[in-house]
């Protein structure tokens, strides 16, 4: 017994070494690598993305309520295991001894922020040691220095308090932006509001109550509690500047993993099933030699234990190394110490790798196993329905598994369903543009080539198939990747403004524009400013208390009207034209939301006054990009007669605060909105994220690129016996490797043609329906991917015609 096992392991492993069983476990190691690589690296991302966007809401979730919550629930909130700040935010009057100013006063407990940096200054310096904001101080914003003309020591009076200020607030960890409601921001801590008076029943404040904890006890908390009307939940999914970029780029990680394994997927099969082929005869002959069933699977049983056992070492190995390598380009930009990744990817990674093997593997050789003693023999109909059997249940388990792990995820059997019906659809193209080029052809080599793709139609399609639907997965992956990255950057271009100057007074507003002029400073038009309400539509008033109104919140408060001339350059209009005589454009959203059409006539009510204007076109409107955007312009005329203030928006550098703080002075109505802080924070965090994007997307195109080499030698080392007959029948090496050339040349063209055309489709498809961005065409595609194509077919062609024509000299 001891010796037969001897025998068997010497075997398995002289199999694994010099037989045709090495690319199998190649296969199986290059997911396990990728696998590994990839889950690691988004975990990694993936932590520090969750941990950026905690970091933009001071916490792990927020509660945002109009009114303060009893301690009892607060009680109730750290039962559940949460640690719990609050804040009290407003607005007021600041006096110091020579000057006023209205203030956003942020009073904030001790515990703030529990997520973030607040830095605090004094005499230049920050402070360290974790400083918190204490009772008694009042830490300024920059500007509110000059605007009051105080410096740190200084008496400020909130109210009925008199405080001394503290320093600077240097660096604030929330964001937000509202250029027509924000105000200079103070801080001072929660528990001297009493003292100021400042907050009095029917006073508009905002109270923010952080929560940080594990996820089981964050959502222990909310289910506590029953939101009310006008409160909400915040967390760093909903954070209204970060949110939809997180929530992008996690779809953007999971579909990068899934579409690498499903890549390694079908390169695994393939190769798979050629070494099931390859030992077709030797099961035969071992039976024919006396071998019996249980003997044989004895023998593949060992091959695969040893095969995955070192692919499963090999591949760790190598992906440890490679998620290693990959987060080089990412040292700047990710936080140290680094998120660990934990025991999930060691884990994961030979999981996925087995259940991609247990049909892949699987299959073929159970057909291996019922290989006849005799070529010219049948298997036994029987052995063939159990066979069929078992085989349905190997590809249940990975596909059971998959639906287990994803079965909410409609993006993701949205795509593989797609890629599903593509395959098939790209095969079918594949043919029949062969068979076009083949009635036209008249070189013999290529018609040959052509002859012999077109003569096995199922086989031929599999592998066109394979081609193109690989090269199709390649595109989607760069693709989607620089369209996340272009629309991201429409949404905080290099020259975005960073300043906003409101409530400029008509009679200031030629001055002042000309101020920035003279300064050379890059700005926006000016806008006036008309303060109003969307009241009615065709005649009939919306009324409050309807289910529209509680739809869209436009219905229940002011808006900002402006009048053009012109359409803003960052605007598009998608209807209509531009409005003419008591005409009005509306923004798409809240046109659809609200079920406005061109030609309605829409009521607007300002100071207590009806009017009506025309609806003639509806714009597209890029809310993320820090410009000026409104719901309603109107022409001129419409608005002429009421009552404005004009807005305009400017770029400031970080050295040119001398300039904004002497604008303070000369123009002390004029309300100042310094956003730089802002957009140099939602600019980092861009970077971080492209960086991320784009060493995820390249690892996947090796990956990819790597498989597609594996592929392409398998389909040419298939070719062996068909040359050798060949060069028995008198053909000459010169012929063969024309009808090579020609056959792989062809069938890379006609993939990268076929992948152009899926992957096209498929981001029209993810961008609309996954990833709600505007659809567009990519001519570049075009032009790279054949090109891409041929020249990885003609380096593999090259790299083994040598041996597939004399294969003794391999």
């Amino acid at each position: 017994m001891a010796s037969n096992n001897g025998l068997l392991n010497r075997w398995a492993w002289r199999e694994l070494l010099h037989g045709q069983i090495w690319p199998v476990a190649v296969a199986l190691a290059l997911i396990i690598t990728c696998v590994f690589a990839l889950s690691a690296l988004a975990d990694r991302i993936e932590n520090v993305l969750t941990q950026q966007g905690r970091n933009l809401i001071a916490a792990d979730t927020v509660l945002s309520t109009r009114q303060p919550v009893n301690t009892e629930q607060i009680e109730t909130f750290k039962q559940a295991g949460t640690t719990v700040s609050a804040q009290t935010r407003f607005g007021t009057m600041a006096f110091s001894e020579q000057n006023m100013q209205l203030v956003s006063v942020k009073a904030v407990d001790s515990l703030y922020p529990l997520r973030g940096d607040l830095v605090l200054e004094q005499n230049g310096q920050a402070l360290t040691g974790d400083r918190r904001i204490q009772p008694g101080e009042l830490w300024l914003s920059e500007r509110v220095f000059s605007l009051l003309d105080v410096k740190p020591g200084d008496k400020v009076s909130i109210g009925n308090l008199d405080l001394s200020v503290s320093g600077t607030l240097a660096v604030e960890p929330e964001l937000s932006f509202n250029p027509f409601s924000q105000m200079p921001a103070v801080m001072m801590h929660r528990d001297d509001v009493p003292a100021a008076g400042v907050v009095r029943e029917g006073s508009r404040v905002r109270y923010r109550y952080f929560l940080t904890g594990d996820e089981p006890s964050l959502s222990a908390a909310r289910d506590s509690y029953t939101l009310q009307d006008g409160e909400r939940w915040v967390d760093e999914n909903t954070s209204d500047r970060t949110g939809d970029m997180l929530d992008r780029s996690r779809q953007y990680l999971s579909l990068t993993v899934v579409l690498v394994i499903v890549m390694a997927a079908a390169t695994l099969t393939l190769t798979c099933q050629h070494y099931a082929k390859s030992r077709a005869d030797l099961v035969a002959m071992l039976k024919s030699l006396g071998a019996s069933q249980q003997w044989v699977r004895r023998w593949l049983a060992r091959q695969l234990t040893l095969l995955f056992v070192l692919a499963t070492v090999v591949g760790l190995g190598a992906g440890y190394l490679l998620e290693v390598l990959l987060r080089l380009p990412l040292t700047d930009v990710l936080p140290s110490p680094l998120p660990s990744y934990g025991w999930v990817p060691w884990v994961l990674a030979p999981g996925v790798a087995l259940l991609v093997a247990l049909p892949a593997l699987g299959v073929p050789l159970l057909k291996l196993l019922d290989a006849p003693a005799l070529a010219a023999v049948q298997s036994q109909a029987g052995s063939g329905r159990h066979r069929r059997g078992t085989a349905a249940i190997l590809i249940a388990i990975p596909v059971g598994a998959l639906a287990l792990w994803a079965f909410d995820n409609t993006l993701l059997w949205s795509v593989l369903a797609a890629m599903a019906a593509m395959i098939v659809l790209l095969a079918l193209a594949g043919l029949g543009l062969l068979k076009l080029v083949k009635s036209r052809v008249r070189a013999p080599s290529v018609k040959l080539a052509l002859s012999r793709i077109t003569r096995n139609k199922l086989a031929s399609s599999v592998q066109l198939g394979a081609l193109a639907i690989s090269f199709m997965l390649l595109a989607i992956i760069w693709l989607l990747r620089t369209d996340l990255l272009a629309d991201w950057g429409r949404m905080l271009p290099p020259d975005a403004p960073n300043v906003f100057a409101m409530n400029i007074a008509p009679s200031a507003q030629q001055d002042y524009v000309g101020e920035l002029d003279q300064a050379s400073l890059m700005r926006s038009d000016a806008y006036p400013i008309v303060r109003g309400r969307l009241v009615g539509k065709n005649g009939e008033r919306y009324q409050v208390s309807t289910d529209e109104a509680e739809r869209d919140e436009a219905l229940r408060r002011e808006l900002n009207f402006t009048w053009r001339e012109t359409l803003p350059s960052h605007n598009e209009v998608l209807a209509g034209d531009w409005p003419t005589e008591n005409g009005v454009s509306v923004e798409a959203d809240i046109a659809a939301r609200l079920g406005i059409e061109i030609g309605d006539s829409l009521t607007f009510s300002v100071t207590g006054q009806d009017f009506t204007a025309t609806v003639n076109s509806i714009r597209e409107v890029e809310w993320r990009n820090m410009r000026p955007n409104f719901y309603f312009i109107f022409d001129r005329d419409t608005l002429a007669d009421k009552p404005a203030n004009w807005l305009v928006s400017f770029r400031l550098d970080e050295s040119q605060t001398s300039l904004l703080n002497r604008l303070a002075r000369e123009y002390p109505t004029v309300t100042l909105l310094d956003l730089r802080t802002m957009s140099s924070r939602i600019q980092s965090i861009l970077r971080q994220i492209g960086l991320s994007l784009s060493v995820l997307a390249g690892l996947a195109v090796i990956s990819g690129l790597l498989l597609l080499l594996t592929l392409l030698r398998i389909s040419l080392s298939e070719r062996q016996q068909e040359i050798n007959l060949y060069r028995t029948l008198g053909a000459s090496r010169t012929r063969i490797q024309r009808t090579l050339w020609s056959e792989y040349g062809v069938m890379a063209l006609v993939s990268g043609l076929m992948a152009v055309l899926g992957a096209e489709a498929a981001m029209a498809g993810l961008l609309k329906w996954g990833f709600e961005m505007e659809v567009r065409l990519h001519p570049e595609l075009w032009a790279v991917l054949p090109v891409l194509a041929v020249g990885l077919v003609f380096v593999t062609v090259a790299s083994m015609l040598g041996k597939l024509i004399d294969p003794q000299r391999r």
